[in-house]
Parts: structure tokens; C-alpha cells; sequence
């Protein structure tokens, strides 16, 4: 049993921190926001923006990304919000309602179950797991602790998408049999990179967790963690899972009855383990005259 599995199931069993949110006073929202890098970020400024919504904590293995966090919200003219490393830290505070998760991949299943066991509602970056296990562990967490959770794919949200899936479902093309996602966008080589001391003010066994303990290298930390499977889920479950959650949801569709995919990696030589180029095609029942088919295809490295 690996570590990934192991606490999750320890999780799951021993019920780790089932403590209950307490009610905010004049129904503003207190959230917490897990990783302030990148898409994390943007959560911080985003949540800000909204009316009855309070950014109380932020948490952060890296301080100087906790610290950039902290200045953001402090830019927009907002209170200090507390700080924390520990995410498991953070969710003990009773007062927080809800969770906003932008860490690495490998750590989203588990710090959405966790939330859910201390109470707090939850929205989750995409991918919400890197394996369909992990995935019913947090719907079950969702349920058993009456929580809701939102998993992290925005663009089905967008009111063009929304207008486009109108259409779509007033025939205005006629029958629509196949949903097709391209994504081309070129990534240049990660390199390689060597064994290194792990940057001062980084918790690296932190930012570890649930996946297997490895030397640090460049490589293994801030975005490039994508690339390899023990964090990340490469580009089909970065960039591609919102072209595949588009195609699903313009067909009105929900789990396919066969998956074929096609790929590998190929041009360069470094670091990465997951493919660069990858075509998928999922089949579903209920479809006319042809498999509908969600699939990426590129030439070009890497999204």
C-alpha cells in the first residue's frame, strides 16, 4: 500500500477531524484558500471580488507564494488573513466555512475529504483525483458529511457555453452525433534537472504528502510537477479535462462505454514522464450513427 492509499484510507476510517463549521455571523462566507500560486492566485483575488464573501486564511507549503497571497489580498484593501502551512492546521479553525483548493493534483482528493470531515463546503481544482478510487472517496466524503463540492471545471460555466449548449439542444445544427476537443499549444522541454537542497522556507514533506517521497529537483516542484505522474496528470488532465468536460456536457452525457486513447511522448529528452501527444476517443451509449468522441490530437508538445 502506498502513501497516497494509505492515508486516504486512514482517512476515511478513522474520521480524522470531523469537527463542524460554525455559522457565520451576517451570512458572509469565511473561506480559506489552500495554494496561492498561479490558478491559487487567482482564487484569492476572485473570492475577494465577491460580495459576502471574507478571505480569512490562506495556506502554503512555499512562504514566499504564501507571502505573495498575503500582499494581493492586502493590495485590494482587504484584512490580513491568517497564514498556515498546514492545511490540516487551517481547517481546524471552526470559524471557516468553506475551502478554495489550488494545490498540486496529488494532494486534491484528500484535502477535499478532510474538508468535508471538518465541516467546510469545498471547491476543488481540476482534476479533483488522479484515479477514479480516489474520486469515489470524495463524492462518499460529500455525502456522508453533507457537504457540497464543486470540482474546478469553469468553462462549461461561461455564458457563450452556456448560449452554445442552448443551441446545441434546440437542434439549430440538426443532430449532433460527435464532439470533437483540440487543444494545440506549444510547451517547450523541461530539461533535466539534478538533486538539490530544497529551497529554504519550503516544508517539501508537506508539499509531498500523500505521493511517494522522492529527492527534490526543480523538476518535481512548481508547475512542473505536471508532468510527472506521482503529482500530476499531464496535459489530458490539465488542459484536455476541459475540453473533454465540454464535449460530455454539449452532448448532455455521462460515463462512456469504451476509452481508446493513442500517444506517448516523443520529441524530447527530459524529465517528463506523461505524454505530450495524446488522442483519446470515449464511445456512449445513445448515440445515433457514430461513436461520440472526445479527443485530443496535436502534433505539438504538451497541451
Amino acid at each position: 500500500m502506498n502513501r497516497r492509499h494509505f492515508l486516504l484510507g486512514s482517512a476515511a476510517t478513522a474520521g480524522a477531524l470531523r469537527m463542524k463549521a460554525a455559522p457565520s455571523a451576517n451570512n458572509v462566507v469565511r473561506i480559506g484558500i489552500a495554494g496561492t500560486r498561479m490558478r491559487g492566485i487567482i482564487h484569492v483575488r476572485s473570492f475577494a471580488n465577491l460580495p459576502d464573501v471574507e478571505v480569512v486564511a490562506l495556506c502554503d507549503v512555499d512562504e514566499s507564494v504564501l507571502g505573495e497571497g498575503v500582499k494581493a489580498l492586502e493590495a485590494m484593501g482587504k484584512k490580513r488573513p491568517a497564514t498556515y502551512s498546514d492545511f490540516r492546521k487551517m481547517i481546524e479553525d471552526s470559524s471557516i466555512d468553506a475551502v478554495s483548493i489550488a494545490t498540486t493534483n496529488h494532494w486534491h482528493a484528500l484535502q477535499t475529504i478532510w474538508a468535508c470531515q471538518a465541516g467546510k463546503d469545498v471547491f476543488v481544482e481540476k482534476p479533483c483525483s488522479h484515479n477514479i478510487f480516489e474520486s469515489q472517496q470524495v463524492v462518499a466524503a460529500a455525502r456522508k458529511y453533507n457537504r457540497m463540492v464543486q470540482h474546478g471545471n469553469q468553462a462549461r460555466s461561461s455564458p457563450a457555453v452556456q448560449e452554445a449548449f442552448q443551441k446545441l439542444r434546440e437542434g439549430v445544427i440538426g443532430d449532433v452525433y460527435m464532439t470533437r476537443g483540440l487543444c494545440y499549444r506549444w510547451r517547450p522541454s523541461i530539461g533535466k534537472t539534478p538533486v538539490e537542497a530544497v529551497p529554504a522556507g519550503v516544508d517539501y514533506d508537506l508539499w509531498t504528502g500523500p505521493a511517494p517521497k522522492r529527492e527534490f529537483t526543480r523538476n518535481r516542484f512548481h508547475y512542473n510537477w505536471h508532468w510527472l505522474w506521482d503529482y500530476g496528470n499531464g496535459d489530458l488532465g490539465n488542459q484536455g479535462i476541459h475540453e473533454i468536460d465540454l464535449c460530455r456536457a454539449a452532448l448532455g452525457l455521462t460515463y462512456p462505454t469504451r476509452i481508446s486513447a493513442m500517444g506517448g511522448k516523443f520529441l524530447f529528452d527530459d524529465d517528463q514522464e506523461t505524454p505530450n501527444v495524446l488522442n483519446v476517443s470515449y464511445e456512449f451509449d445513445g448515440i445515433s450513427t457514430a461513436p461520440a468522441s472526445a479527443a485530443r490530437s496535436r502534433s505539438t508538445p504538451r497541451r
